[in-house]
């Protein structure tokens, strides 16, 4: 079988900061067959400047220059000019070990049937490094009823097999705003095989002018949104409008309405004894990804009773329940709680991490 040719998706917006280091990573790939789809979407730092420099350098780089025109424009440009049968998504301050596109092509190769494939990340905070850890929901879960609740994979680690996915499908939807990812695997999904390799493959660098940081409220939306439609899809939802009035605005009735949709959903899949565990793990993520949404509008009052609606104290760390205890009952109490949890953790954060060279050049990158 000849070498596949991997063509690299690389939307740049503003990605002066860390733009270097994310080529440079996919330069050193040991797959050399490589073609590098840089899109300035219209950039007002040296971004561009840095993608020529590395263009004189390496002739598998082509750049396309314009005015900004938005990530999902920019994204379908890109699989438009791409060549390879294989599609690799990368993001500009990501940075890719050196084994990535070696380990998927192989994995395609064993599974040519296989449609898409992620990888586990690193995360990289500063200067410092979280390793990942392989995630159990991934060992036996049915990839198309995950993906119906959550974003399977961490979008800079996919890559697309083109043999398998038709041209018609593989494209990124522009209704689903900042979560155009979720939506595209959950329609791969539905109709294709996939697969995830546990090991990190990818540093996910998180920083405070992400896109994701950028536009978490927006992507929230989207993403209940889409849950909404796949629930409706499959009967298992008694209020249509649950969710997305959550998302809309956190309120003492959203909180109550998004509890019984959970209580609902559990009932629902405890009552189909056919359904797949999948069903379970795929709505306690949701729980989660409500939790940390009404948490996030640090309203101690309000995630005390989403937690006690759904009997699902227990779900969460201790020093979470003590804290949001305190600050219901006595909500002056809220801020100190808040702020405590905040610094501790920051430190077991930190407690957990290694010096991000130490790992950089282990993988040969530094």
């Amino acid at each position: 079988m000849s070498v596949p040719l991997v063509s690299v998706l690389l939307p740049v917006y503003n990605g002066e900061p860390y733009l270097a280091a994310a080529l440079e990573s996919i330069l050193r790939q040991d797959h050399e067959r490589l073609e590098v789809i840089a899109i300035d979407d219209g950039s007002t730092d040296g971004s561009l400047e840095i993608m020529r420099r590395y263009q004189k350098i390496d002739d598998r780089i082509f750049i396309v220059s314009r005015e900004n025109q938005g990530l999902i424009a920019t994204l379908n440009e890109g699989l438009a000019i791409a060549k390879g049968d294989l599609v690799a998504r990368m993001d500009a301050d990501d940075i890719c070990y050196p084994t990535r596109f070696s380990r998927q092509v192989s994995l395609f190769r064993k599974q040519p049937e296989i449609a898409i494939s992620g990888t586990g990340i690193d995360r990289l905070i500063g200067d410092r490094m979280i390793r990942g850890t392989p995630n159990p929901i991934y060992q036996s879960g049915n990839w198309h009823i995950l993906s119906m609740f959550f974003t399977i994979f961490m979008h800079s680690t996919v890559m697309y097999n083109r043999n398998v996915i038709p041209e018609d499908m593989l494209g990124y939807d522009a209704s689903y705003v900042h979560a155009e990812d979720f939506d595209l695997f959950r329609r791969i999904t539905a109709r294709f095989p996939a697969a995830m390799i546990d090991e990190s493959l990818v540093a996910y660098r998180i920083h405070g002018n992400s896109v994701t940081n950028k536009h978490k409220r927006q992507m929230r939306r989207t993403h209940l949104r889409i849950v909404t439609e796949n629930l409706k899809r499959e009967s298992l939802l008694d209020d249509p409008d649950a969710l997305n009035d959550i998302g809309a605005a956190v309120t003492p009735s959203t909180v109550r309405r998004a509890a019984e949709c959970i209580l609902s959903l559990e009932e629902k899949v405890a009552s189909r004894r056919a359904m797949s565990s999948s069903y379970e793990d795929g709505v306690l993520c949701f729980f989660y990804f409500l939790y940390q949404l009404i948490s996030d509008e640090e309203r101690p009052q309000l995630t005390h009773d989403f937690l006690t609606r759904t009997g699902k104290w227990g779900m969460i760390r201790r020093r979470e329940r003590y804290g949001l205890r305190a600050g219901a009952y006595a909500p002056w109490c809220s801020r100190i709680s808040l702020e405590a949890t905040r610094c501790v953790d920051a430190l077991a954060r930190y407690l957990q991490s290694v010096p991000a060279k130490t790992v950089l050049s282990h993988r040969g990158i530094v």
